[in-house]
């Protein structure tokens, strides 16, 4: 009986810190996975407000892949020089996710989450498109 009572309350711990850590984990690969492809969609995009929208749609489209709601995320996108669009214009689309704590029945009402990732990703516009 005190073995039964004793390995209860120590795997339900280690088990959901273990799911935790891998949902962070496929957060972090989410959100690399988000900001290439992003940054590869955004150079290939022939005007500016159609580079936007497809680099939000590849960051929905990856996070949706892991399992993560584009809601929780936000996207920016600088460049190096001010046109984006411009040949040799280095384009960085940052992602940023917020990993919820899993099995946490009141999310609506209260964020809480387990961590922040963050990753950022770095394209070149060609001269030749």
């Amino acid at each position: 009986m005190e073995f039964t009572f004793l390995a209860l309350l120590l795997m339900v711990p280690l088990v959901y810190f273990i799911i935790t850590v891998a949902q962070m984990q496929g957060g972090s690969f989410a959100v690399v996975g988000a900001a290439d492809q992003a940054a590869k969609v955004y150079v290939a995009q022939p005007d500016s407000t159609s580079a936007q929208a497809a680099a939000e749609q590849a960051v929905a489209l990856a996070l949706a892949d892991f399992g993560h709601s584009p809601d929780q995320a936000s996207m920016a996108t600088t460049c190096d020089p001010a046109d984006c669009l411009a040949p040799g214009t280095a384009v960085t689309v940052t992602v940023r996710l917020s990993i919820p704590l899993p099995f946490v029945p009141f999310q609506d009402g209260v964020r809480l989450s387990a961590t922040e990732v963050e990753a950022a990703a770095t394209q070149i516009v060609g001269r030749f498109r």
